[in-house]
């Protein structure tokens, strides 16, 4: 019997959520406990714990990953959250959408000058939402280390548009959109 690799627990679903387009439903990965331990061990995997001192994750499947990698790694968690819903402080950045714009937000206090931060995420597609939380990070006078994704979408060609410049590794890569 051969063992399993992280992509054999993403189910690829076809013509969701139009024609055309086959969707990768993560949620299988988290559903599945050897799915989920390979996913957060393969992002832990990415960095050296000296060289991390925060995990920011994206919300909401960023915190899904983002908090047991802070954990395995003996860090903090940052969540960078929609508008309106973090009740201190906060520094917000605004981004492009496929279809409209967002924003993102952080804790004004929760990322401290110097800090070496390690940003995670579930899926990079066109990497607008990874961008606007690095700016954070940077506004904030931290340092944006590290950036891991369990997925890639290669088609929508991230790593030399929005995110070109920014370290950034993912644990599979899917080479359409």
């Amino acid at each position: 019997m051969s063992k399993k690799r992280l992509e054999d627990y993403v189910t690829s679903i076809p013509d969701f959520p139009r024609k055309g387009v086959l969707f990768r439903d993560i949620t299988t990965v988290i559903e599945d406990p050897e799915g989920l331990r390979m996913a957060v061990d393969g992002l832990v995997d990415m960095v050296d714990p000296n060289d991390v001192d925060i995990v920011v994750g994206s919300e909401s499947r960023g915190f899904v990953f983002g908090a047991p990698v802070a954990y395995r790694l003996g860090k903090g968690f940052v969540m960078a959250r929609k508008k309106g819903r973090l009740p201190r402080e906060t520094v917000s950045e605004t981004y492009d959408l496929e279809y409209g714009i967002a924003t993102i937000e952080v804790h004004k206090d929760s990322i401290k000058p110097g800090m070496r931060a390690f940003i995670v995420d579930d899926l990079v597609a066109t990497g607008g939402t990874t961008k606007a939380v690095a700016n954070l990070v940077e506004r904030l006078g931290g340092k944006v280390v590290a950036i891991g994704f369990v997925m890639e979408l290669a088609g929508f060609d991230a790593k030399s548009s929005t995110l070109k410049g920014l370290p950034y590794k993912s644990l599979i890569v899917y080479p359409g959109k």
